[in-house]
């Protein structure tokens, strides 16, 4: 049945999607209705991916997708899909590889030009309405593919071909030998290491993202290696995020990256992954620094996600916008009057440690930052700044606020559940693994047949769900349970495991697709090995696997080094973005296991493991003797005695006997 000839983005509900239902263009979402109606009519697909937080999006919307003109050209030469990368990230990753592959800059809105059967063969980022930026205009670009499509058809399809074929081995590749996970680890911890900014942290050169997936390798290998230059390179970059404007000091979290070398002039989306992963690098350098800044990161950005994040049914919102009301950052900036007339005579006490700043080509108001005065200033300081910048925040909700993608995705909730599990243990906060918890159940009631959907939004979900889902689950489900100690944790996390077998395993059993089996409408299958701004699929099937190990399975040992050992083999052929599965693989050669019996209401171990928080470390809590789980060299376990047991990999030391031994044990174990 043909398409009708009008925009079908009504129907979705997707927040991006439907900021585009109102557009000229006849967008369609992707479907194998619209590859059809492409086969049908002859015309090539115009793809366009985004994300409702995306200010160049919206900048591409409002200067072509709304000109009625341009809308016309788009209708008359072209199948036009609309897609939302968050909803669809394996659309985005393929069409980004392809993107990639022609030698061109990745970013969003990304612009492609497919065949019928979904195969690129040219595309780009943002196009201005007319030359400018040393870019054609978008108009120009439609006349030229499509003389291209009249004119050089066969040429366009070989290209196609080649393209999709380079996709898919870049996306799919073949397992070369997998190497020491540790050396692997190692190297690539030295090649981080020499890309790092030693005045401003982070990487060097600008823009600047957080980057954790690199800041994990250097943080896993300075702690197995004793490296504290590595060490120090995170927490100098931490820290200077968190001082700079990219940071907000006035109602906690972080923006998705600063266009600056400083960490100063943020790019003012708020991402959740963004949040999740900062919490848990954070829970890390806390225990380990014992620095109070970091404690009050924490506390602010957990603030922020239950206050502005969390939804009604307990899940948490995918973004804050960019834009308010069509203005980069506007909620978010003050002028130093504004502040004046806010903090009366407390402002001068404020002004001496905030600076606003106002940078070359910045057209905003000044940005909030505290580059100059980054170390933390005592508590009675501290608590002083606060309350100011909490009256500044009572001021601030006033304003017009920017927009919400408010759909919950599977992935990212997992990765807040188990940075709220671990913050709520370090600073002994149950209400903030109650908002864990709550969130996993909102989740879990949210499956069908058993399986979980990749989306949900008022009352529907995308179905089927991407492995990245299972495994970040499966990781949130291994973080409760150290938290709570509750097995039906684990359970549904072994419930999962079943899932992800049956719908993602791979052929041979080594490895599993980002899609399942079952999903119908791509224009090919895909591992999920690249990491984005979040580890890849790859690197948390692994974590999920170890921690289900770890916890309760040894049965899952072997399958676990298998699936590591192909994932990093694959690794070692590819260039770039395989920082995640490095990372997982040196996780799974030795973890750490601690468990403690504590057969007294009064506790004495678990204390000193929560505020010493460490990834490569399990935690499990004995109170009763039907709870001792199974020990590498078959140790014995008394559950009447109080005693603290850790193993390394497969050797375990002596127990410990007091609180003292034990944390002098967790501080020098790597």
């Amino acid at each position: 049945m043909a398409l009708p000839a009008k925009n079908l983005l009504a129907n979705e509900t997707s927040p991006y999607l439907l900021q585009h239902k109102d557009n000229p263009v006849h967008w369609r979402p992707w479907s194998a209705a619209a590859l059809e109606e492409a086969r049908e009519t002859g015309k090539p697909i115009l793809l366009s991916v985004g994300y409702a937080a995306c200010h160049w999006c919206h900048v591409m919307a409002h200067e072509s997708f709304e000109d009625p003109g341009i809308a016309a050209t788009m209708n008359r030469h072209f199948v036009n899909v609309k897609v939302d990368r968050e909803e669809r990230p394996e659309i985005d990753q393929i069409y980004m590889a392809a993107l990639s592959a022609t030698g061109e800059q990745g970013g969003w809105p990304l612009t492609m030009f497919l065949d019928s059967d979904g195969k690129p063969f040219w595309g780009g980022t943002y196009f201005p309405p007319d030359q400018r930026y040393g870019r054609p205009g978008f108009p120009q670009v439609l006349e030229a593919v499509n003389t291209a499509w009249q004119n050089k058809r066969t040429e366009l399809l070989q290209s196609a071909e080649a393209l999709r074929s380079h996709v898919k081995a870049r996306l799919s590749p073949h397992a070369a030998g997998s190497g020491s996970p540790e050396e692997t680890l190692e190297t690539m911890a030295k090649s981080i290491q020499a890309m790092m900014d030693t005045s401003h942290g982070g990487l060097r050169g600008a823009p600047k993202f957080p980057n954790t997936p690199f800041m994990r390798v250097l943080w896993l290998n300075g702690r197995k290696r004793g490296d504290t230059l590595q060490l120090e390179a995170v927490v100098k970059s931490v820290k200077s995020m968190l001082s700079g404007g990219i940071y907000d000091h006035v109602g906690g979290g972080l923006a998705r990256y600063a266009t600056d070398e400083r960490w100063l002039v943020p790019h003012f989306e708020k991402m959740l992954y963004d949040n999740a992963q900062l919490l848990r690098l954070l829970c890390w350098l806390y225990g380990s620094t014992d620095d109070q800044s970091f404690r009050m990161r924490i506390e602010e950005t957990v603030g922020w996600l239950l206050r502005e994040m969390r939804l009604a049914g307990g899940g948490f919102a995918s973004s804050l916008d960019a834009d308010t009301q069509g203005v980069e950052g506007q909620t978010y900036l003050w002028t130093e009057q504004q502040i004046r007339t806010v903090l009366g005579p407390q402002a001068d006490r404020f002004l001496d440690v905030f600076s606003l700043a106002s940078p070359p080509n910045w057209e905003g108001a000044p940005i909030l930052h505290r580059l100059n005065r980054s170390d933390h200033l005592g508590a009675e300081e501290e608590s002083a700044l606060r309350g100011m910048l909490d009256t500044l925040l009572a001021v601030r909700d006033k304003r017009p606020q920017p927009g919400c993608d408010d759909k919950v995705l599977v992935d990212w909730n997992g990765l807040a559940i188990s940075a709220l599990a671990e913050a709520g243990r370090i600073l002994t906060r149950t209400d903030w693994i109650d908002a864990a918890r709550n969130a996993f159940r909102f989740v879990t009631e949210s499956m069908m047949d058993r399986r979980l959907p990749h989306s949900i939004r008022a009352g529907k979900s995308v179905f089927p769900g991407l492995s990245s889902d299972y495994a970040c689950m499966i990781s949130a489900a291994a973080a409760l349970y150290q938290a709570t100690g509750e097995a039906d944790f684990l359970r549904q996390g072994h419930a999962w495991l079943e899932q992800l077998d049956t719908w993602y395993a791979d052929e041979a059993r080594s490895g599993y697709y980002l899609t399942a089996s079952d999903a119908s409408d791509l224009p090919m299958r895909i591992r999920g090995d690249v990491d984005e701004a979040v580890p890849s699929a790859t690197s948390q099937i692994i974590e999920a696997l170890l921690g289900l190990s770890v916890l309760e399975c040894d049965r899952l040992n072997a399958h676990l080094a298998k699936v590591a050992g192909s994932a990093l083999g694959r690794a070692r052929s590819q260039t770039y973005g395989q920082a995640g599965i490095v990372y997982a693989a040196a996780l799974a050669q030795q973890p750490m296991k601690l468990v403690m019996v504590e057969p007294e209401e009064d506790q004495v171990f678990v204390p000193v493991a929560n505020r010493t928080l460490d990834p490569q470390r399990f935690d499990i809590v004995v109170t009763a003797a039907q709870d001792i789980p199974h020990m590498p060299g078959d140790i014995t376990i008394d559950p009447a005695r109080r005693a603290a047991y850790l193993c390394v990999g497969q050797t375990c030391l002596p127990p410990f006997h007091t609180a003292k031994e034990l944390e002098h044990a967790l501080q020098t174990a790597g």
